[in-house]
């Protein structure tokens, strides 16, 4: 028989700086693919809008509000979540770093193969991957501040 595993200590990590590196190059090399496979099968490199950009950008700015209302509660007027919204809002943040670094690492690779492009489209398409890429990080690091939000006081007795 093998002796029963222990249980868990109920603590969970934040999310690690190398998960989100690897997102961010898987995410580098895909986007950096993306337009030499596109244009062998379409004959036409994707474009970029400026919708797709905005969004990623307008996504971080709700996960940073998101991120300050949590800390106010949680952090400052000490109140506590209910178990359910801490755990949504902790998953969310988890998975919404994951994306922001992956988008931001996708769109920066895609704005890398326009570098140098004398295309007339390519200063246009350079620009909106940039906000895109920008608009990705960002997602990540509202995400990220979101987590750290989620995080009970070191001082409450309450599990």
């Amino acid at each position: 028989m093998t002796p029963d595993p222990a249980p868990p200590d109920g603590h969970l990590r934040p999310t690690t700086g190398a998960s989100l590196a690897i997102a961010a190059v898987i995410g580098l090399v895909f986007g950096w693919l993306l337009r030499p496979v596109v244009v062998r099968l379409s004959g036409t490199a994707p474009f970029v809008t400026w919708v797709q950009a905005l969004a990623l950008v307008f996504v971080a700015a709700v996960l940073a509000y998101v991120a300050w209302h949590t800390w106010q509660t949680v952090q400052v007027r000490r109140q506590r979540l209910p178990d359910n919204r801490a755990v949504n809002r902790l998953v969310l943040a988890r998975a919404s770093a994951l994306v922001g670094a992956l988008a931001a690492g996708g769109y920066a690779g895609y704005a890398i193969t326009w570098l140098g492009d004398a295309s007339e489209l390519a200063d246009e398409r350079l620009l909106r991957c940039g906000v895109a890429a920008l608009g990705g990080l960002l997602m990540m690091l509202a995400s990220l501040a979101l987590e750290r939000a989620c995080r009970v006081p070191s001082g409450d007795e309450e599990p």
